[in-house]
């Protein structure tokens, strides 16, 4: 197994691919019952490919991460050959960006010594999609790059 396997909810979200799935493998529902009952590790086997195909589609469209913890911001864009980061710092023990408050306070602080800002880029060290898989194990979560877009062109002008 490549990456990880989904969890039971996800793999009950993904219910119509997984048939896909099956169906693509000349595997009907009579046949995925007696596989489960009689060959509960070849059964295993399948979820975990499944699993990993459903991993490399997500991966290799995922174009941005965030990363939040009590202070600090990690944004992401991943891009093909490399990954670049913006790396917000709040200098203040005592502010959260877990909470609203916390953001609420960047936003009125974001260009004062109270916060640093730190930019950064590198080529992947290994493959592209497992990068990103070790930045989703680490607690990154994909994202719809807003945060990442607004906060580059804030620095950048």
């Amino acid at each position: 197994m490549k990456y990880k396997r989904l969890a039971k909810e996800q793999f009950e979200a993904l219910y119509q691919e997984f048939i896909n799935f099956l169906a693509s493998q000349s595997i009907d529902k009579a046949e995925w019952d007696k596989i489960k009952l009689d060959k509960p590790e070849v059964a295993e086997q399948v979820l975990d490919v499944f699993s990993d195909l459903i991993w490399e589609g997500v991966l290799t469209n995922a174009t941005y991460l965030e990363h939040f913890s009590k202070n600090h911001i990690f944004l992401f864009h991943c891009q093909e050959k490399l990954i670049q980061s913006i790396v917000l710092k709040a200098l203040e023990p005592q502010v959260d960006f877990m909470e609203k408050e916390g953001l609420q306070w960047l936003s009125d602080t974001i260009f004062t010594d109270a916060v640093e800002i730190h930019l950064g880029k590198k080529e992947y060290g290994v493959e592209r999609n497992a990068a990103i898989f070790d930045l989703i194990k680490e607690g990154a979560i994909l994202s719809d790059g807003q945060l990442y877009l607004q906060m580059n062109g804030i620095i950048q002008s």
